[in-house]
This record gives structure tokens, C-alpha cells and sequence, in this order.
């Protein structure tokens, strides 16, 4: 069988030597190129590494069984951006990769665990479902050279040998991307996505509304986006995505096992609605306050808490069903966020509860910001804490952890970095601060990293912001507090950048992470 090798220090060869007489036939020795323990993020819950390695041939066989189509389809595009040749087949066992799906693996696994094994054989890949196996590709591709982001990579791998066995310690973990106060389109969005894919991150929180824009469209409240849609924070960019495009986006992240939640904040941080609709107001506006903009001004500026809905107006109830109504019926998610943060208002916590008996009639489970749960709502309501300060009413309420000293990324990467938003944490939120989570919650979910875009105007700014604290908060959420450290972590992260650079994200250079050899690569920017 054939072999590629390019560049590596070592060749694996089997030859034939004749002697002088032609009659005795010796075989020269075999050398294999030990590739280096690969610097694998997350940190698997189990792994050994041996001493022998193996190395891809030029023809390879991909045979699967259960539901491991697609997974066989991930590995053979992975393949074939290396150069190899792939011929994959539905079948138990057969060729030098082995897919396997096995739901008897999920009393052990769970959902998103897999096994991964390499040895001379080749790969043997198993999960209990297709996220498992999709889990047990992004491994297997973090082992391969960094070049295959960029598909400047022909032949010669070589595969350290490893027995894996691997899962997360929880069920959510995310990323928000505010596209509210500045617009960002389909195409960085799905951008996004592979990234928290590679990573093993399976939850993307739009914040899709704000007093500075309305992104998404509701077709029954078209002016919600022929107004609100053309306005965005100083400086930054309008829009908002059709409902084809939400759809889109949607598929093309579960493929990659993520979620989208889409998050309508009300009552408050609604101008963009009221500025569409001005009958949402109550008389003379008195429900803005301070009159920072009203219709038909637009409002550019960054200041919070100060528009909300007329309350004691019950139609705003069926401008509120309309648009859950709309969105329950595109979102291929379970849940539903309704923001709720901010706000004080004595019909608030009658708000609240109106609003969750809503979004649960249309089928899905509720999500707010953590001032919801002063209200009486629903247990099976869950509560994103951002600052941990709100006593719930409600009792073991389930929590998603992203509190802004260590998740909240539009804060500085470190100390004095411009364009940044610090007020949770004057210092800024190092990677490293991201990284040191510790949970004591029996009801906490897992972790969301979010990015507001009051400062953040641009693509290259909102990688900025993201990468590498988001890496840090993907770890957090899959691996055990237990096995976490915090210099092995940054070790880990600094062979990661050869790779961050391939796929062409203009990530913050974090201090104290070893990066190494920065090279010029084409539509790259210097941190902002």
C-alpha cells in the first residue's frame, strides 16, 4: 500500500534488498514519525497516547453502520481536503476507518460521547448518536495538521495511536451574538458556527431585538423590519435576516449539532418595535423615560433601561402572541428567550408570566434574562444569570451560568483595550478569568460566552472579542472542573494558533499563551 509523506522528519518505508548473490531477499526496517500529543481542546474526560502512530494511506475505506452516514461523510470530506482518495460503505466492519452508531453507548456516553480508538488498523470511531460521532470528528480533526483548515494540505498524516473515551459535562454550551445593536449577516453567522463546531459548542443565543434594531422578520409586523431594521448603534451596521435566511442559518448549524435560540427581549430594550409601531406607546410616550428618542426618531446611542412597553395596554399582549406565534413556528429549537432584563415597572411580573404562558402554548420552553424569575413562572422556565444578583421565587429553577465577570466578551481581553464595554469588570475579562468557572449549582446547565455589539461594528472586531476567551469557555463547558488547569489549558491553546490562523479569525493574541511563528495570511487583521 502506498504512502504520502511531505515534510515529515521520518519516513515509514517497506523495501526489499537483494544481496550480491540474489538469493536472499532482507527487509529494511520500518520508521514511523511520532507526531507530537496533540494539543486537543476540549480536554477529553479520558485519554492514553502511545508511542507508535499511524499513517494514513493514500486509498482509504470508510465503512459504517447505524445512523453514521453523515459522520462517514464528515470524515470523508476530511479526507479528500487532505488529498486522499475515500470510498466509504454501509457496512459493520470492513475498512481501515470504522463508524460505528450504537444507542446501546448512550447508558455510558450519553448523548454527545464517543470512543475513539487508533491503532495500526486504522480509526474505529463509536457514539451512541450522530452528535457523538460528529463530537468524536472535530477530535479527530484537531490531530490533523492545521493546514487542513485551509486545504493547504496534500497527503501525509500521520495519526498518533490513542484510545479515547469522551463526554461532556454539560448539556449547554454556548455562544450570543448580539445582532441587535449591529448587524451581523447570514454568512459571518454561519462563519461562527463552524467555529464553536470545531470546538464542541452546540448553542447559539441571537439576541435578534434592542432599542437600536429589529433582526429578524415577523411577517404580520412587517414594519418591524422596514423600520427597525435600518437602524443600529452609531457607527455600526443595519439589517436584520428574512425568515428564509433564519431557516438557513438553522439548518446549517444543527448539521453541526447546534441550536439557534432566538432571543425578543421585552418588556424593555423594545424602541426598534415601538419605532415601527408607535400605537405600542402608552400617551405622550410616558413610557420612555428619559425621552432618550421617540418616533419617528431613531436611536443610535448605547444607554439601556429606558424604553419598554405600555403595560397597561393590553394589545401589546397580541403584538407579543403574534410575533412568539411567528417565531415558535420557524425555530426548529425547543426554546424561546424573551430577554426580560432591566426593566422596572409594576406590571412587570404580570408581563413576565403572561409572556411564558405564551411561549409555552406555541410549544416551546422559555428562556430570560435571571430578573424573570421574580415572577411567578413556570419551573420549567430557565434563568440565564448574568450578574447572580436576583433571589428566584421560584424554586430549583434551571440556570444557565453567564455572568459577565467571565463571560461577558465585549469586555477587554486585558486592561486598556479600546472600543471595549467594562462596566461588569473595570480590568477587563482576561481568558483567563473565563476560564477559572467553578459551579456549585445542582441546576446549572452548563455556559453561554456572549458578545454585545455596542463597540463591536465589524467581523474582524466580533473575532476579536470571541476568540480565543470563547475556546476557553467551550473547554468549561465539556470538561470536568476536576481534570481543568488553567497553564496546561494555555499550553494546549498557544499550539492551537497555527490553526486559528488557517481559518482566517482574527483572534485577540491573549498574554502568557505562546502563539507561536505569526505568519501573513490574506484578510487578516492585527487585534483591534
Amino acid at each position: 500500500m502506498k504512502y504520502l509523506f511531505r515534510g515529515l522528519g521520518f519516513l515509514l518505508f517497506a523495501a526489499t534488498l537483494t544481496s550480491c548473490g540474489g538469493s536472499e531477499t532482507l527487509k529494511a526496517p520500518q520508521t514511523t514519525a511520532i507526531p507530537e500529543i496533540p494539543a486537543i481542546i476540549p480536554l477529553p474526560a479520558q485519554v492514553s497516547w502511545e508511542e507508535r502512530a499511524y499513517a494514513i494511506p493514500v486509498e482509504n475505506n470508510i465503512c459504517y453502520s447505524g445512523e453514521a452516514q453523515e459522520a462517514a461523510q464528515w470524515i470523508e470530506t476530511l479526507l479528500s481536503k487532505a488529498g486522499f482518495s475515500v470510498s466509504a460503505n454501509a457496512s459493520a466492519n470492513c475498512g481501515n476507518w470504522r463508524i460505528e452508531q450504537d444507542s446501546s453507548l448512550n447508558a455510558t456516553l450519553g448523548e454527545e460521547g464517543y470512543q475513539l480508538k487508533i491503532s495500526e488498523e486504522g480509526v474505529m470511531l463509536k457514539a451512541a448518536s450522530k452528535a457523538g460521532l460528529f463530537y468524536g470528528i472535530q477530535t479527530l480533526r484537531q490531530m490533523f495538521p492545521a493546514q487542513i483548515e485551509s486545504e493547504g494540505l496534500k497527503g501525509g498524516v500521520v495519526l498518533r495511536h490513542t484510545s479515547i473515551e469522551d463526554k461532556p459535562e454539560f448539556g449547554w454550551r454556548g455562544t450570543m451574538v448580539d445582532v441587535a445593536r449591529s448587524f451581523f449577516d447570514l454568512e459571518y453567522l454561519k462563519r461562527h458556527v463552524d467555529r464553536m463546531a470545531l470546538y464542541k459548542m452546540n448553542r447559539l443565543h441571537l439576541h435578534l431585538s434592542d432599542d437600536q434594531g429589529w433582526r429578524i422578520e415577523i411577517k404580520g409586523w412587517p414594519k418591524l423590519t422596514e423600520i427597525g431594521g435600518k437602524s443600529s448603534v452609531r457607527r455600526g451596521r443595519s439589517g436584520y435576516l428574512t425568515q428564509e435566511e433564519y431557516k438557513e442559518l438553522q439548518d446549517y448549524a444543527l448539521e453541526r449539532n447546534i441550536t439557534i435560540i432566538p432571543e425578543i427581549d421585552m418588556p424593555g430594550h423594545i424602541y426598534a418595535a415601538l419605532l415601527s409601531y408607535p400605537e405600542l406607546n402608552c400617551d405622550e410616550y410616558s413610557n420612555l423615560t428619559p425621552k432618550r428618542a421617540i418616533p419617528p426618531a431613531i436611536f443610535e446611542d448605547y444607554n439601556v433601561g429606558w424604553s419598554k412597553f405600555c403595560l397597561e395596554n393590553p394589545e401589546i399582549y397580541k403584538f407579543v402572541a403574534d410575533v412568539v406565534e411567528e417565531m415558535a413556528e420557524i425555530t426548529k429549537g425547543p426554546w424561546l428567550h424573551i430577554g426580560g432584563d432591566e426593566i422596572e415597572d409594576p406590571r412587570y411580573e404580570e408581563f413576565v408570566i403572561k409572556a411564558d404562558s405564551i411561549v409555552q402554548s406555541y410549544g416551546k420552553t422559555t428562556i430570560g434574562w435571571e430578573e424573570v424569575t421574580k415572577a411567578e413562572v413556570s419551573s420549567n422556565l430557565i434563568s440565564q444569570q448574568w450578574h447572580g444578583k436576583v433571589e428566584s421565587v421560584v424554586k430549583d429553577i434551571k440556570v444557565i451560568h453567564s455572568l459577565c465577570s467571565g463571560l461577558y466578551l465585549d469586555h477587554a481581553n486585558e486592561p486598556g483595550q479600546e472600543n471595549t464595554n467594562n462596566w461588569c469588570k473595570k480590568d477587563g475579562v482576561s481568558l483567563e478569568n473565563t476560564y477559572n468557572f467553578d459551579n456549585y449549582n445542582p441546576n446549572v446547565l452548563g455556559v453561554e460566552a456572549a458578545v454585545w455589539s455596542e463597540y463591536v461594528l465589524t467581523d474582524e472586531m466580533m473575532d476579536n472579542r470571541f476568540w480565543p476567551r470563547a475556546i476557553a469557555a467551550a473547554e468549561v463547558g465539556w470538561t470536568k472542573g476536576s481534570h481543568r488547569n488553567y497553564d496546561d489549558f494555555a499550553e494546549r491553546l498557544g499550539k492551537q494558533g497555527d490553526r486559528l490562523r488557517a481559518l482566517d479569525i482574527n483572534f485577540y493574541r491573549s498574554p502568557g499563551v505562546n502563539w507561536g511563528v505569526e505568519k501573513t495570511v490574506p484578510g487578516v487583521f492585527s487585534n483591534l
